[in-house]
């Protein structure tokens, strides 16, 4: 089984991080994976996206033209990277910041209100683990709790003292990937 992901969003909104979370998480669970970067001109408000691949036998490329998922952290990235979606594929949508509705009618899409869920924790920058939280949980690419464990392997040690603040928006979005449809 394989499946390609790729994320995007702007830059600052920590999509490397969330790539790297699955690709790390992916290793820890003994599957294949790649993990290819994209940064736009601007290191924080850029684009930013990044291509996953998570397989149970060995991958021919890191590149992917034609995800399985895609998640869109913004209004840009969805409208960029949705036609590329595979038919049947799924669209993982950070509705807080993309009022627009997707324009094909064979994905399955996921809609969150990310951004208001991390503010409601505390902190915006971690909306990006509320999603993925969402993913993790609607999907079952990796298990969260491997997806925690490698929070400490991932983050740089001067942002350790986030880690119970993104292991807490990682639940939550698991949490919340039960009531959606």
């Amino acid at each position: 089984m394989e499946t390609k992901l790729i994320i995007a969003g702007h830059g600052g909104q920590g999509i490397i991080l969330m790539g790297t979370l699955l690709a790390h998480a992916g290793m820890e669970e003994g599957k294949q994976v790649t993990f290819f970067p994209s940064y736009g001109p601007a290191m924080r408000g850029g684009t930013a996206n990044c291509s996953v691949v998570i397989s149970s036998e060995e991958i021919a490329s890191p590149v992917v033209t034609q995800p399985d998922i895609l998640v869109a952290m913004n209004e840009p990235s969805l409208v960029k990277f949705e036609p590329q979606v595979a038919p049947q594929g799924r669209l993982f949508i950070n509705q807080s910041l993309a009022s627009c509705d997707p324009q094909r009618s064979d994905l399955e899409v996921v809609k969150v209100q990310v951004t208001e869920l991390a503010s409601q924790l505390g902190n915006l920058r971690v909306a990006n683990m509320v999603m993925l939280g969402v993913l993790v949980g609607k999907t079952g690419i990796v298990a969260l709790p491997t997806v925690v464990q490698s929070l400490k392997s991932v983050l740089p040690r001067r942002r350790w003292e986030l880690l119970e603040l993104n292991e807490k928006a990682l639940q939550k979005g698991r949490e919340l990937s039960e009531d959606l449809m």
